[in-house]
């Protein structure tokens, strides 16, 4: 029997979902796919200034998970920039924060003040 899914906590869906070179086609060979939970380690590690193990606390994980996929995140970061695709961000095994600041901390952007 497979593990049951532990949903990463996300405080915020991104406010664009799609980024790339101007005029480049949209087809499936040309879009690298990044997942909400992946963009939501990279918003918190890279522009926050989150370590990794602050990371999982927000996210509700361990911070090994935090780990694989802040790594998958940047690769896909990479691919991005070096081969000139489209960045797509989409999907993933996450749930939405209810923004009442249960659990989460600095970094929640949905947080009621």
């Amino acid at each position: 029997m497979a593990r049951p899914i532990k949903w990463r906590k996300v405080c915020c869906l991104p406010e664009r979902n799609r980024f790339g070179p101007i005029g480049t086609s949209s087809q499936e060979n040309n879009i690298i796919k990044m997942t909400v939970d992946e963009y939501e380690a990279i918003r918190l590690i890279d522009l926050l200034g989150f370590t990794q193990e602050e990371c999982a606390k927000q996210m509700s994980v361990a911070r090994t998970t935090v780990q694989g996929i802040y790594a998958e995140a940047r690769k896909k970061l990479a691919q991005s920039l070096v081969n000139g695709k489209i960045l797509l961000i989409e999907g993933g095994e996450y749930r939405l924060c209810d923004g009442l600041g249960n659990g989460c901390g600095r970094g929640c952007r949905r947080r009621r003040h």
